[in-house]
C-alpha cells in the first residue's frame, strides 16, 4: 500500500498543488476540488493542524532589564515562543505558502506595507491564534487528534466528470 495518491503527476507538481490547496484551505476555511486531491489536502492539513494544537499554549516568559533616559532600570517580563514551539512554527513555514493579506479598499502602498510589515506569515499566525485554539477542546473531548475537517460531496465537474467536493474546516 503506498503512502500517499501520485495523482497523476509528476512529484514537483503534486507537492505544489498540495501545499497550495492545504495553504488555501487553512486559510479560507473552506476549498472545492476533486475527491482525489481533497483525501490527501485532508491528511497534510489535519496533521498540521494537530501539530498546531499541541504547542499553541507553549511560551515563555522572559524578563528583561530596561533603562529609561534618567537611567533608571526597570524590568519588563514579556511572553516568547518556547524552543518546542518555534520548531512546530518553523516547520509549518516549510510546509506551507505564505499567503498575503489582500488590499483593503482606498487603502494606499504604503498604508498596505505598514499594516502587514511585521506580519510574514498570515497563515502560520491564524493557525497558531485562531485555530488552535477552537481545536484544542475538540482535540481534548475526542481523547486524540485529528477530526478538524470535513469531505462533502459536490457532484460530477462539467467537462471530465471528475467527482468534486468541497473539503472544509469543522
Amino acid at each position: 500500500m503506498a503512502k500517499y495518491t501520485k495523482l497523476n503527476r509528476p512529484s514537483d507538481q503534486r507537492k505544489a498543488i498540495l501545499r497550495s490547496q492545504v495553504t488555501a484551505l487553512l486559510w479560507n476555511g473552506k476549498i472545492v476540488t476533486t475527491k482525489a486531491r481533497a483525501k490527501e489536502v485532508q491528511r497534510i492539513a489535519e496533521k498540521q493542524i494537530t501539530k498546531a494544537v499541541s504547542q499553541y499554549k507553549n511560551n515563555v516568559t522572559v524578563t528583561k532589564s530596561v533603562k529609561d533616559d534618567k537611567g533608571n532600570v526597570t524590568e519588563q517580563q514579556f511572553e516568547v515562543d518556547s524552543a518546542a514551539k518555534l520548531a512546530v512554527r518553523r516547520q509549518l513555514i516549510a510546509e506551507l505558502y505564505n499567503v498575503r493579506p489582500e488590499k483593503m479598499d482606498k487603502e494606499s502602498k504604503s498604508q498596505y506595507k505598514n499594516r502587514t510589515k511585521d506580519n510574514n506569515f498570515p497563515v502560520i499566525e491564524k493557525l497558531f491564534r485562531e485555530l488552535a485554539p477552537k481545536y484544542a477542546t475538540r482535540a481534548e473531548a475526542l481523547g486524540q487528534g485529528g477530526g478538524y475537517t470535513r469531505i462533502i460531496k459536490a457532484g460530477p465537474r462539467r467537462g471530465d466528470a471528475a467527482e468534486m467536493v468541497v473539503i472544509e474546516l469543522v
